[in-house]
């Protein structure tokens, strides 16, 4: 059983990463987009609340799901823990890019094109939190790939079993990781 995590902060692409990927990743099982969710129960707090049923669900009923995710929460540790209780084997694919002023121009692109939009100072406060929230959960999951899409998804680093590999042409923010959360 595979727990598929999508992690970055808001307006850096996890939803078109998972639209990408998904025919070449079938343990991404269920998708679980808390912001789809709230579009279709009309609210934060609903599409949330809807989307933890959802992975209590699929970890209940053994199936592999994917979760897509700004790691800002206290949720995603909760859930994280609770997977790997029942067994799970837990990936994340992180998706980045340089500036959270590039994160607000893309998802102001969104909003024209009929998307959601988050507020500015939610953006910010995501993105100057980001390596905080992927260190507190690097040590609970079994591995991870890093994507920075400035240009098109560039893998641009790995961890597995607690060890990490940045690739020479990664961007500052790759190793930043590695320093901050690995400590090397």
């Amino acid at each position: 059983m595979t727990y598929t995590i999508i992690a970055g902060v808001n307006g850096v692409g996890k939803s078109s990463f998972i639209g990408a990927k998904k025919k070449d990743h079938p343990e991404f099982g269920r998708i679980i987009n808390a912001d789809e969710l709230a579009r279709i129960y009309e609210g934060s707090f609903a599409g949330g609340r809807k989307a933890v049923e959802m992975i209590n669900y699929c970890i209940e009923n053994k199936m592999d799901f994917t979760q897509e995710t700004t790691l800002s929460g206290k949720t995603i540790i909760r859930n994280v823990m609770k997977a790997r209780q029942a067994g799970y084997t837990v990936k994340m694919y992180y998706i980045a890019v340089s500036s959270a002023e590039e994160s607000i121009t893309r998802i102001e692109n969104r909003v024209r094109k009929g998307g959601h939009d988050i507020p500015d100072e939610d953006v910010v406060r995501r993105f100057e939190n980001r390596i905080d929230d992927i260190r507190k959960i690097s040590a609970l999951i079994d591995s991870a790939e890093f994507y920075d899409n400035e240009n098109g998804y560039r893998l641009v680093g790995v961890m597995n079993g607690g060890e990490i590999i940045v690739f020479d042409d990664a961007p500052g923010w790759m190793t930043m990781i590695k320093e901050r959360c690995y400590g090397y």
